[in-house]
């Protein structure tokens, strides 16, 4: 064999060898995206799930709170029929679910506020714990959120990134969403009693 073509060959090689490692990198960090998101999602229906019982021990005290109890009621009911994707997380479908969230997140800060004027409920057991929960999902879901975040910037940089942007461009591999904060997020919810 001539010379010329064992360095094709080898060239050739190379080039597949680096196109197979780069395409499950980027096939790998995708999923982890994916994997990501789920999580995200686990830890609101986690909230969802707490939602029933909290409203239920704060129903015993507070029976006149009945805007308050139905208003997180109707924001968990919204928030839990709707689903996102993970292979389609565009912008607008992510705000369109952080907003659903929002609002639960609102709701359940006004139905947490209205325990200030009920002595016995806070220190209702049941209460203290389902609290208690509450506030450790909430973390869970600000952990799970920064987690995707932080694995979509690692994808969307790989994809952008000479020379795997060639590979992304090849096989379909697009830029995923992050999880922003809601407008109005930086201000507390207002209650008024």
């Amino acid at each position: 064999m001539k010379k010329s073509t064992i360095i094709i060959i080898v060239v050739v090689a190379f080039l597949a060898i680096w196109g197979v490692r780069g395409y499950n990198g980027l096939v790998t960090m995708d999923e982890n995206v994916s994997g990501q998101w789920s999580n995200v999602e686990t830890q609101y229906q986690r909230r969802a799930d707490l939602i029933p019982n909290l409203v239920n021990t704060v129903k015993g005290y507070a029976s006149h709170e009945k805007e308050t109890l139905e208003g997180v009621v109707e924001a968990r009911s919204k928030a839990t029929q709707m689903t996102v994707d993970a292979n389609d997380l565009t912008p607008e479908k992510l705000a369109e679910y952080q907003k659903a969230q929002g609002a639960v997140t609102s709701a359940l800060g006004k139905l947490l506020a209205i325990t200030e004027n009920y002595p016995d409920l806070k220190a209702n057991q049941n209460f203290l714990e389902l609290q208690a929960q509450l506030e450790g999902t909430e973390n869970r879901i600000n952990v799970a959120r920064t987690n995707f975040n932080n694995a979509a910037k690692n994808f969307n940089t790989a994809i952008r990134r000479f020379p795997k942007n060639i590979l992304a461009g090849l096989f379909g591999f697009e830029k995923r969403a992050y999880f922003e904060a809601a407008e109005g997020s930086e201000q507390a919810p207002k209650v008024e009693f």
